[in-house]
């Protein structure tokens, strides 16, 4: 009886051994993920902003090309400044409110499946690397790589792409019936070309 009671005891030891050592482990986890969700904030942040600010410059890019096609151009520089005085006004309200948001879902999203997905040596290399002289210099020069690339895009591009782009709002105004935009030549669209031409008659002989 001794003997079954010293195993049993033996074992409630092993296992509770155990789950302080899958406690603490754990624990160790949630801090690890918690580090690195304090060293990716930026890039949250920068997410939030995206979000807020994407629907605005499309406005904008719409309101650009509505004032150049129906506002007399003495007229179109102070309307911009009062479109852009509006997006200003509309992102310094929205992105607050949305950074809170997700600074608030990023743990049980992002840090959820970082804890789920990542072992604790994984994340610690993790963190190491996020704190790293390289990384921190790679995130300093990345916004001036990536603008670079993207404006060299652009202009390497723009042949290409303008005369479709062009194409293709001719194309749309034949569609809704509008007139094509002064100085550009109207695009036939569907039923708009003059019927074929019948064959010539034989000379006759």
């Amino acid at each position: 009886m001794m003997r079954r009671a010293t195993i049993w005891l033996g074992g409630a030891c092993v296992a509770i051994g155990l789950a302080a050592g899958a406690t603490a482990q754990s624990s160790t986890k949630k801090e690890l993920v918690q580090r690195v969700l304090q060293l990716q904030q930026t890039e949250i942040e920068n997410v939030a902003r995206g979000l807020v600010e994407r629907p605005a410059a499309q406005m904008m890019q719409e309101a650009g090309i509505a004032m150049q096609r129906q506002v007399p151009p003495d007229k179109r520089e102070a309307m911009g400044k009062a479109i852009e005085a509006e997006v200003k006004k509309y992102i310094d309200e929205s992105y607050p409110l949305v950074r809170e948001r997700a600074l608030r879902l990023a743990p049980t999203t992002i840090g959820a499946v970082l804890e789920e997905k990542m072992s604790e040596d994984e994340l610690k290399q993790l963190v190491a690397w996020l704190e790293s002289p390289v990384n921190k210099k790679y995130q300093q020069i990345g916004p001036d790589m990536r603008n670079a690339f993207i404006q060299k895009l652009l202009n390497d591009a723009r042949p290409v792409v303008d005369p479709k782009v062009q194409a293709l709002d001719g194309r749309i105004r034949v569609v809704l019936g509008l007139p094509p935009p002064p100085g550009v030549s109207s695009v036939p669209g569907p039923g708009s070309l003059p019927p074929p031409k019948p064959p010539a008659k034989a000379a006759s002989r």
